[in-house]
């Protein structure tokens, strides 16, 4: 008896691995703290360089 519990154990294991690997995880991806940081300033540049091009056109747009 335990012979055959031990086998189905293993089998029941070796399908459940199996199957939460065919399952995504509705987690976000982990993004550290250096990461987040690097992104923010990335976005403030932009941001930046938006309010410049805006500030550029403007003055074109006054000499016109």
């Amino acid at each position: 008896m335990n012979r055959k519990k031990k086998i189905n154990q293993i089998l029941k294991s070796k399908l459940k691995k199996q199957n939460s690997k065919l399952h995504k995880s509705n987690k976000p991806r982990y993004i550290s703290k250096a990461e987040r940081a690097k992104m923010e300033a990335e976005e403030q540049n932009q941001t930046v360089e938006q309010g410049a091009d805006n500030a550029v056109e403007s003055e074109v747009g006054e000499q016109s």
